[in-house]
């Protein structure tokens, strides 16, 4: 997987995504739009939002693999999901690890590289138009409990990337993280679907959302816990994310940064002490 979508280079003085002035996208988002729909059985809008399809062959095939393999404990469930989860799947790597009562969505525009680890209780959530939606790059690991959620966006995630336990990625643009990025637990990082609020005539939630151009993480950087990415947000290479921060404006390559709002601390290539 190339770098190609994550190497903007950022500055402090100058930054594009921060002063564009976002698009907005209509308030009734896909989900509203197949739920409210009154000429569709519920059976067609189960297909619709979870196997992608409505193809009753693809439907037969995930309710069979999904709830008999699902939640199987043990070797013998790692093993069958290996082998049995790459007919569903976009494409699966070999050596891929699937843990227990993964929740999978859209599977087929799911694709995994070698040696990808997905573990228990994670949701891969592929809902939209793209193909593929979720990409995961080569000896990637995603914790426990960690959510990918495309609501019409992408995520892409590089080689050897590493996501903690509990994070949440939401994408209606595009989310993506560089080659060797390390991301602490109960991160939340979102690309589009912020609501508008300057009318007050009307409830926040019905408001067009605003996007600002999605969220892109540069190669090698390392993100602590709990720290909130707002869209619109590029991290440069090689910058670290204190624990706790809220990042609503883009880093420079080698920052050090923290707080809420995040602000620069230090930059690990040019100034002179080399502790944080």
């Amino acid at each position: 997987m190339t770098d190609q979508s994550t190497t903007a280079t950022t500055t402090r003085s100058s930054d594009t995504l921060d002063h564009a002035p976002p698009s907005t996208s209509d308030t009734d988002t896909h989900l509203r739009q197949v739920l409210r729909d009154q000429q569709t059985s519920a059976m067609q809008k189960y297909m619709s939002l979870t196997v992608g399809s409505d193809s009753l062959a693809r439907l037969f095939q995930y309710e069979l693999l999904t709830t008999t393999l699902g939640p199987m404990p043990g070797a013998i469930g790692l093993f069958l999901r290996q082998k049995l989860y790459r007919t569903m799947f976009g494409h699966i790597g070999q050596g891929v690890v699937i843990g227990k009562n993964v929740t999978i969505r859209h599977p087929h525009r799911i694709h995994l590289g070698d040696r990808v680890i997905i573990d228990d209780h994670c949701v891969l959530d592929a809902k939209g138009d793209q193909d593929p939606a979720i990409v995961i790059g080569d000896d990637a690991i995603i914790g426990r409990n960690t959510i990918l959620s495309c609501k019409g966006g992408e995520i892409r995630l590089g080689h050897q990337v590493n996501i903690s336990v509990n994070c949440t990625l939401v994408a209606e643009t595009q989310l993506t993280m560089g080659d060797k990025v390390l991301v602490a637990g109960h991160g939340y990082f979102v690309a589009g679907g912020n609501h508008g609020f300057a009318r007050i005539d009307i409830p926040v939630g019905d408001q067009p959302c605003t996007q600002k151009g999605g969220l892109h993480i540069d190669k090698h950087c390392w993100i602590g816990a709990a720290v909130t990415i707002l869209d619109g947000v590029t991290i440069g290479r090689d910058a670290i994310v204190a624990a706790g921060a809220v990042v609503n404006r883009s880093v420079p390559d080698y920052d050090i940064v923290g707080g809420v709002p995040a602000k620069h601390i230090r930059n690990r290539k040019h100034d002179d002490s080399n502790n944080p």
